[in-house]
């Protein structure tokens, strides 16, 4: 089976600077909406800022269910899958309250001073501040198998077809 990430490979990935997040919400037709944005992972929580006038903001309002991944691109290919509620901590209009959070996230994605000419420039554009629990959340992680590990069986068993060269690799027969 595919490596899950420790606790640590998890937080590394959720700190690591520049990385976007995807966050799905529900439409009013029960769709999905798929979203890349920004985000901080701080003390268990994912926080996320839409803007007011954001479809996903919208549809957090009517329903808070919401799915998030979070990958990169080169080898082990880290994942963090995220099922959990959103949690309105301020609507749009408070963003002077907690402005220093998203001064923090800006950081992530670009220079101090960068982020503070984004801040700047976009400070007529109010957001509500939303917080995802990983606590209260379904997270799963995985990655591929690095130096030390098997490198047979990677993916769940019920993956592979019986009879194939894989399925026996993951039973253990090869």
């Amino acid at each position: 089976m595919m490596p899950r990430m420790s606790t640590t490979e998890r937080e590394a990935l959720l700190a690591k600077p520049g990385q976007l997040c995807r966050i799905a919400t529900v439409t009013p037709e029960g769709a999905p909406h798929v979203t890349p944005i920004w985000f901080i992972h701080e003390d268990g929580t994912v926080f996320v800022t839409p803007r007011a006038e954001s479809s996903w903001l919208t549809n957090l309002r009517r329903e808070p269910r919401v799915a998030i991944a979070v990958d990169e691109e080169p080898f082990p290919y880290r994942k963090v899958t995220i099922e959990g509620t959103a949690e309105f901590c301020h609507d749009v209009g408070d963003d002077d309250t907690w402005r220093d959070l998203y001064r923090r996230i800006a950081r992530k994605y670009t220079s101090p001073e960068g982020a503070e000419a984004y801040i700047q420039g976009t400070i007529d554009q109010p957001r509500a501040l939303i917080a995802v629990r990983l606590s209260e959340a379904r997270v799963r992680t995985w990655r591929m198998p690095i130096a030390g590990e098997a490198g047979t069986g990677i993916w769940h068993r019920r993956y592979y077809r019986d009879g194939s060269l894989m399925a026996e690799r993951a039973d253990g027969i090869c």
